[in-house]
């Protein structure tokens, strides 16, 4: 790998050097290294480009990283990874893509990514989205996320989009059984003409399932950010989403946020709120000694994280 590549590997999967355990990385539509260990084998699809990641049932302490970068002008790609997470496992899984473009055509990464979550298992899942490069070609991302969660399961799932990225369409879908719990927390941020949407739909299926979904957005300069979140009660359950967002400058931001209980015993929440940053919290900062522009930014990764 050359160094762009190296650094877009540090930026989306926090990796200085190959990581230990299993791991897939994946360059300019190629694979560029593959391990697999005793409890977690990688297999490559053979009807259409991805790959499967089998875990094995008891697995635990153990960790997956499959991060993707692209940084060839013009390449376009649509990948599949299933991950397969047998009973009573509890493991780390790091995804995400990092595309640099110096050319003038678009560069494009699509990907599916689909889990089948054991019973009793906990799953953490990060997925972190960087875009770089001076070219006049648009850097896109279209990461879709499907969870199937059995009974008793955990999945802590953290997505992060903060700079880079000119256009996105981040859709996650999820369905729980009983007792079955899902926590989704979005990071996003958004500047000069860029435009994101977010939309997850969870079904609340089982019997004492529960989901709490929590997202963070920044929208600066001219750029267009969309949320869309529904989830359905279907059985006794708990259900929470929460979209807090800061917009700037001529920015603009939709955030429509719905519940549906379909059970007597369904307790569900929305919330949501846009607003500018307080005047008062910059006079504040201001007076510490930073200038106008140090304090918003001080503001606004305090926000963020």
């Amino acid at each position: 790998m050359d160094q762009i590549q190296k650094t877009l590997l540090e930026e989306v999967a926090g990796l200085h050097e190959v990581p230990s355990g299993a791991y897939n990385i994946r360059a300019n539509g190629e694979s560029a290294g593959r391990n697999t260990t005793a409890n977690i084998d990688i297999v490559t699809k053979e009807d259409k480009p991805g790959i499967d990641i089998i875990i094995k049932p008891g697995t635990k302490k153990e960790s997956v990283h499959i991060p993707v970068v692209l940084s060839q002008s013009g390449l376009k790609e649509m990948v599949y990874n299933d991950f397969f997470i047998g009973e009573d496992c509890d493991v780390t899984i790091v995804a995400g893509c990092g595309i640099h473009n110096s050319g003038d055509q678009e560069s494009r990464h699509d990907g599916i990514h689909s889990f089948f979550i054991g019973k009793r298992s906990r799953v953490k899942y990060v997925e972190k989205h960087y875009g770089s490069g001076d070219g006049r070609g648009e850097r896109i991302m279209n990461p879709q996320t499907i969870v199937h969660m059995d009974e008793d399961s955990y999945m802590e799932m953290e997505t992060v989009q903060i700079r880079g990225v000119d256009s996105t369409k981040r859709s996650t879908t999820a369905d729980l059984k009983d007792r079955a719990k899902l926590v989704i927390t979005e990071r996003l941020m958004t500047h000069g003409s860029q435009y994101a949407e977010s939309d997850f739909r969870v079904d609340l299926n089982g019997a004492d399932s529960s989901a709490n979904l929590i997202s963070r957005a920044v929208a600066k300069e001219d750029s267009k950010q969309l949320f869309v979140a529904k989830i359905n009660g279907n059985n006794r359950c708990a259900g929470h989403s929460e979209c807090d967002a800061i917009i700037m400058d001529h920015a603009q931001i939709r955030a429509i946020p719905e519940i549906a209980a379909n059970d007597l015993d369904a307790a569900l929440i929305h919330e949501a709120a846009i607003g500018k940053i307080a005047g008062e919290q910059i006079i504040k900062l201001m007076t510490l000694g930073l200038t106008e522009a140090e304090a918003e930014e001080q503001i606004i990764n305090g926000f963020l994280k």
